[in-house]
C-alpha cells in the first residue's frame, strides 16, 4: 500500500507503484489540472511539487520538509510515498486567485494557458524553496518550463513580481511563510507534521511483482521512463530512490564517498563538491532542467549507459570507482571499466550500485567540463569532455581527459592524457594531445551531427578546457 498526502488529502492506494503521478492524478484523482505534454520530462506541463523530509538536517535527526518541483510524467508513485505531492488545483485559492496566478495575469504571461499550470508550480516551488529569493533564483526556476505562445519576458516579469512577495522569508519555515503571507494555501503549514505522522505508522514499499519475476531497480527515472514508459507501468521494481543509505554525500579523508541515489541538486548543494569544484553550478546548468535534476540520480546517469552521459564523462576524468553490491557481497568497479561495450556493462544482473568515490582534487589541480549541444540548455549533448590537470607552473605533472559522443561508450582518452604527462604547455603541445585524441576516437554521424563535426568540436573543447584552466 502506497501512503502519501496528495494536496489536503490523505491518500492509500494499492495501484502498480511504477503508475507515473501524472497518471495518477488525472485518471484517478480526476485532477486534470497538470496537464500530458511531452511524456519525457522536457515541457514542464505536467509540473507537481514533491514535499518530503531532507535526512540528517536536524539536531533531532527528524530532518526538515522541503520541496522540489519534478516533472510527473516522469515520477513513480512508488516514489510518492510517505510525501507531500501538490499540483495546481492543491495551490488554488477558494474564490480568487493566488498572488502567484495573480502576478501571471497582471503580466500577461499566458496566452493558450495549457503551460500555465507548469510555470505556476514551478514559481511556487521557488517560494516554498531553501535557495535565497532572488531575481535570478526566481527565474531559473521555470527553466523546466516552455511555453509556445507568449513572449518570455512577460513570464520573467511574473517570476520577478512573485519573487518580491518573499523578501522575509526564512528558507528553514518556508511552508509556514508561504502560509502566514497568503502566497499559497493555510493547510502547508500543517504537513510537515502530518508527514511525520504519516511516515511514523507508513510501511516499508514492497517490491511489485511482474508475471516474469524480473525485478527493475530504479532510482529517478528521468531516462528509463522516457524509453520504457508503458513496460515500467507494471514492472517489478525495487524503488532505491529514497534509501537513505544510498543518499549521502561525504568526506572521507581525501575521498568523495556519494551515495547511488544522490541527485543532481543534492550534488549542487553539497558544500563538499563546491568547495573542491567551485564551478560546478555553471557545468549543472548544462544539464537538463531544475525538475529533472531534482530527480535524476547518479546511478543512473552510469547505468544508463549513455554514450554522452554528462556526469558519466564528469566523473570519468575523475577516476571515480564505483561499488556494486548484490546484497550479500560488494565489488569495486573503476568506472572507465564499466563500459565494455555500447550498453554492455560490468555488471550483473542481480548488482546495483550502492556507492560512488573518488580521490578529491589537491590544491595544484584543476578540473573543467565543456558541452556542446544544439541548444544551450535542456538538451542531449553533441560531444561533452571533462579534464582534470594537476599541474607545477605550466607544467603537466598529471592529465585525465574524458569525452562523450565520440564512440559507443562514454570514454577516458588514455593516450592524449599519458602525453601531456611531464610536458609543458603549449600550442603545440594541445595541437599535438589533440591529434592522439582523434586515434583514440570513433564518433559516427546522426541527429547530433555528422562525424567530421564531432572531431572537430571535440578539438575544440579540448582547447577549450586549457583556455579555462590556464586563461
Amino acid at each position: 500500500m502506497i501512503h502519501f498526502i496528495l494536496n489536503e488529502k490523505e491518500i492509500k492506494t494499492d495501484l502498480p507503484p511504477g503508475m507515473v503521478v501524472l497518471d495518477f492524478v488525472r485518471y484517478h484523482q480526476n485532477l486534470k489540472g497538470t496537464k500530458i505534454g511531452c511524456r519525457e520530462g522536457d515541457c514542464g506541463a505536467c509540473t507537481v511539487l514533491v514535499g518530503s523530509f531532507t535526512p540528517n538536517s536536524s539536531p533531532n535527526g527528524e530532518g526538515r520538509l522541503s520541496y522540489r518541483s519534478v516533472t510527473s510524467c516522469l515520477m513513480p508513485i512508488g516514489n510518492a510515498n510517505g510525501k507531500h505531492i501538490v499540483t495546481i488545483e492543491g495551490i488554488n485559492f477558494e474564490k480568487e486567485l493566488n498572488p502567484i496566478q495573480q502576478a501571471i495575469s497582471d503580466e500577461g504571461a499566458t496566452q493558450c494557458g495549457f503551460c500555465t499550470p507548469g510555470f505556476v508550480m514551478s514559481l511556487a516551488g521557488h517560494c516554498l524553496s531553501d535557495k535565497e529569493a532572488t531575481e535570478e533564483n526566481a527565474i531559473a526556476c521555470i527553466d523546466g518550463n516552455i511555453c509556445r505562445c507568449t513572449g518570455y519576458k512577460s513570464i520573467e516579469r511574473a517570476a520577478i513580481k512573485v519573487n518580491d512577495l518573499l523578501s522575509d522569508k526564512k528558507v528553514n519555515v518556508a511552508s509556514e511563510f508561504v502560509s502566514k503571507e497568503n502566497i499559497l494555501p493555510k493547510y502547508f503549514s500543517s504537513i510537515e507534521r502530518r508527514l511525520q505522522s504519516l511516515n511514523a505508522n507508513a510501511a516499508a514499499l514492497p517490491i511489485t511483482q511482474s508475471t516474469d519475476q524480473s525485478i527493475t531497480k530504479l532510482g529517478g527515472g528521468t531516462d528509463l521512463y522516457v524509453q520504457k514508459h508503458d513496460a515500467m507501468t507494471h514492472a517489478g521494481i525495487k524503488f532505491l530512490f529514497d534509501d537513505n543509505s544510498l543518499k549521502r554525500i561525504s568526506k572521507e579523508g581525501n575521498r568523495c564517498v556519494m551515495g547511488a541515489s544522490t541527485t543532481v541538486t543534492e550534488l549542487c548543494e553539497s558544500t563538499i563538491i563546491s568547495q573542491f569544484f567551485p564551478e560546478f553550478s555553471k557545468y549543472a546548468k548544462l544539464v537538463s532542467s531544475t525538475p529533472i535534476r531534482n530527480m535524476a540520480t547518479l546511478a543512473g546517469n552510469f547505468v544508463n549507459a549513455s554514450p554522452i552521459g554528462d556526469f558519466t564523462v564528469f566523473f570519468l576524468a575523475l577516476n571515480a570507482v564505483l561499488i556494486l553490491s548484490d546484497g550479500d557481497s560488494k565489488r569495486e568497479v573503476p568506472l572507465r571499466k564499466f563500459y565494455k561495450a555500447y550498453k554492455v556493462l560490468d555488471k550483473k544482473p542481480e548488482e546495483f550500485i550502492e556507492k560512488i568515490y573518488f580521490e578529491l582534487p589537491s590544491a595544484n589541480s584543476k578540473f573543467n567540463f565543456e558541452k556542446v549541444s544544439k541548444r544551450t540548455h535542456l538538451d542531449i549533448a553533441s560531444v561533452n569532455t571533462s579534464m582534470k590537470i594537476t599541474i607545477d607552473g605550466n607544467k603537466v605533472l598529471e592529465a585525465s581527459i574524458s569525452a562523450g559522443g565520440v564512440g559507443p561508450i562514454p570514454m577516458l582518452l588514455t593516450k592524449a592524457s599519458a602525453f601531456l604527462s611531464g610536458k609543458i604547455v603549449s600550442g603545440e603541445i594541445i595541437e599535438e594531445a589533440i591529434r592522439i585524441a582523434q586515434t583514440e576516437i570513433s564518433p559516427i554521424s546522426d541527429a547530433r551531427g555528422s562525424e567530421e563535426y564531432k572531431r572537430l568540436l571535440l578539438a575544440q573543447l579540448i582547447k577549450a578546457h586549457f583556455i579555462e584552466i590556464f586563461e
